[in-house]
């Protein structure tokens, strides 16, 4: 039987990188108002680059580390709630631009949640034995949907994108056990990108706000109750303890809501690998970019195991116990 094997991790953020300070030219804000409530001072902001681009630099960089041809791609799953098109799939661009000829493309919506449940969508197509090397990329350009004159969100959020190559293997298994969930009952928790109907035959146009718009307190309640169990989901499924872990790499949204986390975990939040401070909140881009973080800067050795966490919009939850 296939397993899944995880191969490397890859990030790209834009250069152009904007303060709380910054912020405060264009909102009633400060960095401290910012800082004390989110844990974020900066973050990564486009100027000219999509959502595509973000994620053919991470699909290129990752192609050219394993050493393959991007032909041995047959597999782009991309994980976004900020696609460049409607239609095409950005999955598709990204095929088209890097020459993957060979390989299924297609996009996956689940917001915050959306890079977990691609890995794992991912994983049942290469362990059918069908697929042998899959891209999953987390791709956002937050920034083209936020209301720049709204300080409760427009502080959170910035743009960039991460990525994984998996392969087939007989003999290695990255991916030990999942929880991924969805309460479509509270969809209404955070919504954007609306798309009007204003068609000339209906009775009433619709004149729904288009810019991501949230219910904070209700999103931190749900995260702070939903998470805990998710993890002990995994671990549960797994037969192990907290003890096992390495990390827990969560979605970085907000350093309250990790806080409560641990605090229901009953851990220190040193277990957390947090670097929402830099870059905010990146919703499907935030999981790869920290997990590239942590490649890169050594802090991951093979064998380790971790439990990667996402929540956000659907409401939608997600956790994975990864051996590295």
């Amino acid at each position: 039987m296939f397993c899944s094997k995880i191969i490397g991790f890859e990030s790209y953020t834009p250069e152009n990188i904007i303060t709380n300070d910054d912020l405060s030219n264009i909102v009633e804000t400060s960095d401290e108002w910012i800082y004390t409530r989110t844990g974020i001072s900066k973050r990564c902001l486009t100027t000219k680059e999509n959502t595509s681009d973000f994620a053919i630099n991470v699909s290129k960089k990752l192609i050219e580390n394993a050493n393959i041809s991007p032909k041995d791609i047959d597999l782009i799953i991309l994980a976004t709630i900020t696609p460049d098109y409607l239609t095409p799939s950005t999955a598709c661009i990204v095929q088209g631009a890097i020459g993957a000829t060979n390989a299924l493309a297609f996009d996956i919506n689940a917001a915050c949640s959306g890079f977990v449940y691609a890995l794992s969508t991912a994983d049942k197509f290469l362990k059918s034995g069908l697929y042998k090397n899959a891209l999953v990329i987390g791709a956002e350009t937050l920034s083209k949907t936020v209301d720049w004159s709204d300080r409760s969100t427009c502080v959170l959020f910035g743009d960039g994108s991460g990525g994984a190559l998996l392969t087939a293997s007989n003999q290695y298994n990255s991916i030990l056990a999942e929880d991924l969930k969805a309460d479509g009952v509270s969809w209404q928790a955070i919504t954007g990108g609306k798309l009007n109907n204003n068609n000339p035959f209906l009775k009433e146009k619709e004149e729904e706000a288009f810019y991501l718009q949230m219910d904070g307190r209700k999103v931190f309640n749900f995260a702070t109750k939903t998470v805990p169990k998710s993890i002990n989901n995994v671990l549960e499924k797994a037969n192990i303890t907290l003890d096992d872990i390495k990390y827990i790499v969560p979605h970085q949204a907000n350093s309250r809501i990790v806080e409560g986390v641990a605090k229901k975990l009953n851990i220190s939040l040193d277990k957390f690998y947090l670097n929402l401070e830099s870059y905010g909140n990146t919703s499907a881009a935030s999981i790869p970019i920290a997990l590239a973080e942590m490649t890169k800067n050594n802090l991951l050795k093979k064998g380790d195991k971790i439990i990667i966490t996402g929540f956000g919009a659907g409401l939608t939850w997600a956790s994975m116990l990864i051996q590295i």
